[in-house]
């Protein structure tokens, strides 16, 4: 099992999160992002960078996913792309998308994109809160004890 980051927009908290529990639970963690990133030195951390271009990030996520393995973003057809391969995906916030919840979050999505190009100001995601930080953090550790457990 492995953790891959969509890690364009992941908020910075999330990502030390991840550095944080990769060496502790010797778990792989893998951002993928169009731009250079940092990283800190462990040989759990890497990051993977892909050229510029729409949803080239993601599609690298999805080449890269395998059954099983746990993937952060908040993309929603990229949560759908993994899920169908049988991985499993957690947002930034720390709400899960799952099998019985991707096809209403797809629409909505749908949705929202036809009144944004119809004109219609749909507003954005609320600020990220230490809150989201918090439920980030509780759903991977209960997600990585799970991990654990079954070993």
């Amino acid at each position: 099992m492995q953790i891959l980051v969509d890690a364009d927009a992941c908020p910075a908290v999330v990502k030390d999160i991840l550095f944080r529990a990769a060496p502790r639970v010797k778990v792989h963690v893998t951002l993928v992002a169009n731009q250079f990133l940092r990283t800190p030195p462990s040989p759990f951390i890497k990051a993977v960078q892909v050229p510029s271009g729409f949803d080239v990030a993601d599609a690298r996520i999805v080449e890269l996913a395998d059954a099983g393995d746990l993937i952060i973003t908040a993309d929603i057809p990229l949560a759908a792309a993994v899920l169908a391969k049988g991985a499993h995906a957690l947002d930034p916030r720390g709400e899960w998308f799952s099998a019985e919840n991707i096809e209403e979050r797809l629409t909505i999505r749908s949705m929202m994109d036809q009144l944004r190009s119809s004109g219609i100001d749909t507003g954005g995601p609320s600020p990220y809160s230490p809150r989201d930080g918090k439920n980030f953090a509780a759903q991977l550790d209960r997600f990585l004890a799970r991990r654990e457990a079954v070993k």
